[in-house]
């Protein structure tokens, strides 16, 4: 479903992307410097995203994918729920109040995903190799300075 395209962190040569096998699934890495967008390209309607696809930024703010493996900084204390409702529902961490979740996660593409899935998915990501990455809140778009 394409998970790895933006919660794998990559390698970037001049051949393409390749997946880095030890950070598969881990999202953006933390300890990666993050530089702020040029503001001028989001005021003029363009997003951005880095070359490894772990972070994106747009007039929602600077969005980092989230860590899918089963270390507890990622979705390893997630319940079903909390992960159904992510993916249905498009809530931050699977909370009932949690807002909603920020491009480019294509949420709105799983709201009609059979539960049978949702329960495939969830089942592969609780088996993953543990990555431990706390990943950084979003930018939100006050605190980007145009």
């Amino acid at each position: 479903m394409g998970c790895h395209d933006c919660h794998s962190p990559k390698d970037v040569t001049p051949q393409g992307a390749a997946l880095i096998p030890d950070l598969l699934l881990s999202g953006y890495q933390s300890a990666k410097p993050s530089a702020p967008p040029d503001a001028a390209f989001i005021k003029d309607g363009w997003a951005l995203i880095t070359m490894d696809l772990t972070t994106a930024a747009g007039p929602w703010g600077v969005s980092y994918s989230a860590n899918l493996t089963s270390d507890q900084t990622g979705i390893g204390n997630w319940t079903f729920e909390n992960f159904k409702r992510a993916l249905k529902e498009g809530k931050f961490k699977g909370l009932e109040n949690g807002r909603t979740l920020l491009p480019p996660i294509p949420w709105s593409n799983f709201v009609n995903i059979h539960d049978e899935d949702l329960e495939a998915i969830y089942a592969y990501l609780q088996a993953t190799k543990p990555v431990n990455n706390v990943v950084p809140m979003p930018v939100m778009p006050e605190e980007i300075i145009y």
